[in-house]
């Protein structure tokens, strides 16, 4: 394994052909649903199913993690210089057979390589995604008569940045594998996948308002701001958590609420908090300690409660104000989730399915937040002008009301 050489360029060709094909299925599927429509409802179509599949990535990238399979295939882009293992089943028997519990198997390096063609489909329906709204723009601005209908205030850069930001994912996806895992890479890499989530709720939240002729909803600004800390200690915890998994710190603490028996175990914070290093190790080489791995599962355990209390308090405050129904339903609803999949994940001892939809519950808390901010802005002094107004006439109609019943009443 360590003979070969970390990048082979020569499967390129094949893999992008493997991702194109791909590709072509939700593509079809949308200009065969949407084809009558302009150019707005079909990048809509296909923004939303591409933040689908996109998800679904995120979650298969999550397998491939949590199977120990990142090295199935151990160059890239493709499998020991071919575009899949089949072409590589002597390099893989080889390996297997000098390691057989080791990184490499056949069915390890099946499930590296799918991610990665998952992974070039989606990059490029992403492509497809900037190349056709800087079109339908173009077309837009020489034809306003027949202006591309449905893409509303949506900027053609929205699109171009969701590129650039695949392709550095693609970079990152590369690294992973091609330094051996490296923590930090691995963490960056889960990061990266969220905020491409975000990045794809943001077109498909302005899309659907265009579409609906619907406008963001003011909130006061301390509601506002709540959504945004909430936002902010949601993206530190999930980091926290990749930090947790690519350092296989889970199993530090198998105790609910306290660990190893102690509301504050041992814990090294120096070691554990030492980004640029390899696996297992510190920056000198030396194996970290138990108590690192202790204090990387804590800190995570702890940010946990800051973050469902805010979740919960912010889901409370718009049920309660009576705005983003729907939004804090769904953030209620994960919070719970990821409340019993973490304890599931201490308390049975980190079973797959149990890792795997903490992880869909952590990216689905970041698209179900970046929709609630999507769909709400700062109130203005016009809007609070205007809440006041409709707030005296409401009240002046119920007591005009309560003033009628009141005048039937005395009638003899």
């Amino acid at each position: 394994m360590n003979d070969v050489p970390l990048y082979d360029l020569a499967p390129v060709a094949w893999l992008l052909g493997i991702g194109v094909l791909i590709a072509m299925v939700p593509l079809l599927y949308v200009w065969r649903r949407h084809g009558g429509h302009g150019p707005g409802r079909r990048l809509q179509a296909l923004t939303v199913l591409t933040l689908f599949l996109t998800f679904d990535l995120t979650l298969f990238g999550a397998f491939t993690r949590l199977s120990d399979s990142g090295l199935g295939c151990p160059d890239w882009p493709g499998c020991y210089g071919n575009a899949s293992p089949m072409g590589a089943r002597h390099e893989i028997a080889m390996a297997q057979s000098a390691q057989p519990t080791g990184p490499v198997t056949h069915s390890k390096a099946w499930v590296e390589m799918v991610h990665r063609y998952l992974a070039t489909a989606v990059g490029f329906l992403i492509l497809v995604l900037a190349v056709a709204t800087w079109v339908a723009r173009r077309r837009e601005r020489r034809s306003p008569q027949t202006a591309a209908r449905g893409l509303g205030s949506l900027s053609a850069w929205w699109p171009a940045a969701t590129l650039v930001w695949v392709c550095l994912q693609g970079a990152f996806g590369a690294l992973t594998v091609t330094w051996r895992l490296y923590p930090a890479i691995v963490t960056l890499h889960l990061l990266g996948a969220v905020v491409l989530l975000a990045l794809l709720c943001i077109q498909a939240v302005r899309y659907s308002q265009a579409a609906n002729l619907r406008s963001p909803i003011p909130l006061e600004a301390g509601l506002r701001t709540l959504l945004l800390w909430t936002g902010g200690v949601l993206l530190l915890q999930i980091a926290l958590g990749g930090w947790v998994s690519t350092n296989y710190a889970v199993l530090a603490c198998t105790q609910f609420p306290t660990c190893q028996g102690s509301w504050w175990p041992p814990m090294n914070f120096s070691q554990a908090f030492e980004i640029w290093r390899e696996l297992g190790t510190d920056s000198s080489g030396v194996p970290i300690e138990f108590a690192a791995l202790t204090a990387i599962h804590y800190v995570h355990r702890l940010m946990a409660y800051v973050v469902f209390a805010s979740i919960a308090v912010l889901a409370w405050r718009l049920l309660r104000r009576g705005v983003l129904r729907a939004q804090a339903q769904w953030l209620a609803g994960l919070a719970l989730l990821q409340l019993a999949t973490g304890l599931g994940n201490v308390l049975l001892g980190w079973p797959l399915v149990a890792a795997l939809l903490h992880t869909g519950g952590a990216a689905a808390l970041a698209v179900a937040l970046t929709w609630a901010l999507c769909e709400s802005r700062r109130a203005t002094a016009t809007d609070r002008v205007a809440a006041n107004a409709n707030t005296r006439a409401a009240s002046a109609s119920r007591l005009a009301t309560a003033g009628a019943g009141a005048s039937r009443g005395s009638k003899p």
